[in-house]
């Protein structure tokens, strides 16, 4: 499974734009998230609160990150748990081969999981022999595609139905499955029917971790169709992969993060499962594992700690930037050829991963603030995808026609008495250049975007001639 690059974000973007199944997928996933996360936040009057707690935690545990991620361990360990340090995806790929072949494992059942995708541990397991089944309904589904997930939370939520009834008749005809099904309840059924038996032969159970304990040395995944359960109990090895900024001090503090999580991932109060790991099977347990194995993953993480970017390791990965995301919605997690994509990952990105190869994502915004409005954890996420942005000017990764033209501007904008007549004269010519409604169908130099959108007309005076009569009547703009 190969990502696309993220170098090539405008061809990806121009690509994306002219495929019609992708439109028809996001404009139902548009309609779906963004109003039942607006009903859940109206539903709870101190959400606003709850987010500025979420924020306070956070913050807290990144000013003492080291003690927490020593206290988990210890408590980890004293369930029985055993704790590994991984600074890099190679150090994390090889402890969990390791764990698997001291398994004997020959197939493995995982659980949803970004860190998995970050390390790209599906292929490196395949490539050594052993069989990884998705178990997510989402993960599943791309797994069959050969593709990435293009979201955090729903990871096919760019396929339409037909596309995946498409796949199960592909893929379950071994199963005996010969019959095109194409309503949603019995697509669902044959997946769980397909999945069961390997959830039963699978010899290690990956899960991530939402959240890991300090206090109790748990971890905590949250699901809306249980497979994250079964993974993580039917076989005899559980390993979560997770980074280390998911840590929180206490079980309290959990709740709080869990009731933020789900309003703003789903639009729902709590989801379905929420389930705490503590250690392997206990002496009197029904189920369970044998082993239980936590892989602790830094991968450039701690490097953002005491930087301009370290307000990103507050994410909790609910995806709600994405879903309100003007750019995200026109053209799908693909695009941005990168594991982590939306807003969040145009900070993210390039923080783990360098600018010159992410230096694109950024830049793919609009800067209209819907993401840090509806952010959790109140991550400034246009001013962090700015920094991006400058220090890619700095590194000099910025194209020369790029940095020629933002020259002139800067010419210009520091030059009041030259910016402002001109602004006044170019503010005249495009709205001359509208048509009746008041639309610009083509501009020269803007055509990326008139190929895919119409361009407003200027209408009336300039922002500064504006400000300028609303101080002179000492009103408020």
């Amino acid at each position: 499974m190969q990502f696309m690059n993220p170098t090539g974000f405008k061809q990806n973007a121009r690509e994306a734009l002219a495929d019609d199944n992708l439109r028809t997928a996001l404009e139902r996933m548009n309609s779906g998230f963004v109003p039942r996360r607006q009903a859940a936040v109206d539903e709870l009057p101190e959400f606003e609160a709850l987010r500025t707690r979420g924020r306070e935690i956070k913050d807290h545990v990144l000013a003492n990150l080291d003690h927490y991620l020593e206290t988990f361990e210890r408590t980890c360990t004293a369930a029985g748990g055993q704790v590994h340090w991984c600074p890099s995806a190679e150090d994390a790929r090889a402890v969990i081969l390791d764990v698997c072949r001291q398994a004997d494992a020959r197939s493995v059942t995982k659980g949803k999981s970004m860190i998995a995708e970050e390390i790209h541990l599906n292929g490196f397991l395949e490539r050594q022999g052993i069989e990884v089944v998705e178990t997510d309904l989402g993960e599943y589904i791309i797994q069959l595609a050969e593709e990435p997930p293009s979201h955090i939370i729903g990871p096919a939520v760019h396929k339409t139905k037909d596309q995946v009834s498409d796949l199960f008749l592909k893929h379950h005809r071994k199963y005996g499955k010969t019959e095109r099904q194409t309503e949603p309840a019995k697509m669902i059924a044959e997946a769980r029917e397909v999945l069961r038996q390997k959830y039963l032969d699978a010899d290690v159970g990956i899960t991530g971790a939402n959240f890991l304990i300090a206090d109790t040395g748990s971890t905590i995944i949250v699901t809306n169709e249980g497979n994250g359960d079964l993974t993580q109990l039917l076989p005899k090895v559980h390993v979560v992969i997770t980074s280390i900024e998911k840590v929180l001090p206490t079980l309290e503090d959990a709740a709080t993060m869990l009731r933020l999580l789900a309003r703003s991932a789903t639009g729902q109060e709590f989801a379905a499962y929420n389930t705490f790991s503590t250690g392997p099977r206990q002496p009197g347990d029904l189920d369970g594992p044998e082993e239980f194995h936590v892989i602790l993953l830094d991968n450039g993480r701690s490097a953002m700690l005491g930087t301009e970017v370290q307000e990103m390791l507050r994410c909790i990965r609910c995806g709600a930037c994405m879903n309100h995301c003007p750019v995200y919605q026109s053209v799908g997690g693909h695009t941005y050829g990168a594991v982590y994509v939306g807003p969040m990952g145009s900070v993210l990105s390039p923080s783990l991963f360098g600018v010159p190869e992410m230096r694109h994502l950024p830049n793919a915004s609009t800067f209209c603030g819907r993401c840090e409005s509806v952010c959790p954890m109140q991550i400034p996420l246009p001013r962090l995808m700015r920094h991006w942005r400058e220090r890619a000017f700095e590194q000099g990764e910025v194209p020369a026609t790029e940095r020629w033209g933002l020259g002139v501007w800067a010419f210009f904008a520091r030059r009041g008495w030259l910016y402002r007549p001109l602004s006044r004269l170019a503010a005249r010519v495009l709205g001359r250049l509208g048509r009746g409604d008041g639309r610009i169908s083509r501009l020269p130099l803007a055509g990326a975007w008139t190929d895919g959108r119409d361009l407003p007309a200027p209408q009336g005076r300039t922002f500064q001639e504006r400000w300028r009569q609303q101080q002179r009547r000492g009103g408020r703009t």
